[in-house]
């Protein structure tokens, strides 16, 4: 039985997009060479569900101020997969053509994520 009540964050089409984007950087990272498994794979990982994960927290968050600085921080992990997924393709993990698969969706990402933290000052 689903749960009928849902958690504001849960609410927000930025958080959405951003577990689906850690589900295709899960899906991408499996083919990581095994050398990897605790340096890039791992990081790029971490740094994928962070930005979920701190929507989350900064949408609990009672400060305005407080919910802007949790949703910078989703930001900065945002850009973080942004250049590891540069380095995956530097390195020869993965094509050029999947990093711009995850282009369109970090930039939508990017631009909501802008705006949510601009709407905290409003």
């Amino acid at each position: 039985m689903q749960n009928p009540y849902q958690y504001p964050f849960e609410k927000l089409d930025v958080w959405r997009l951003s577990i689906k984007l850690a589900k295709m950087v899960y899906k991408t990272s499996i083919s990581f060479p095994e050398t990897e498994k605790f340096g890039l794979t791992n990081q790029i990982r971490r740094a994928a569900v962070s930005i979920s994960s701190n929507i989350a927290e900064g949408s609990a968050r009672m400060s305005s101020k407080d919910q802007a600085r949790f949703y910078e921080i989703a930001f900065g992990s945002l850009m973080e997969v942004t250049s590891q997924l540069i380095l995956a393709v530097e390195l020869e993990y993965i094509p050029q053509e999947t990093n711009a698969d995850f282009r369109p969706k970090i930039d939508e990402i990017a631009n909501k994520l802008n705006a949510l933290r601009n709407s905290c000052f409003r």
